[in-house]
């Protein structure tokens, strides 16, 4: 019984092409797995900003609804 590995393995000359097809389908994962990455990480960075700009929004909107009182201001003069 011989291992079987492909340097044991004695081919017909179709082991080029059998290394070859192995090289292409390495590289077609490899950017398959870049393109995903970038499609991650460009999903987290806008769903960020998006959220960033929200808050922003809503921070402003209770600001403007937001008014001082009177009752603030007098606390706030009474002491000076």
């Amino acid at each position: 019984l011989r291992c079987c590995t492909a340097a044991s393995v004695v081919t017909d000359g179709s082991g080029a092409a059998e290394e070859r097809s192995l090289y292409i389908m390495r590289v077609v994962q490899i950017a398959v797995m870049c393109v995903l990455a970038l499609t991650v990480a460009f999903g987290i960075f806008f769903l960020g900003c998006n959220l960033l700009i929200k808050s922003e929004g809503m921070i402003n909107f209770l600001v403007k609804d937001r008014r001082p009182s009177k009752e603030v201001e007098a606390v706030v003069v009474g002491p000076y």
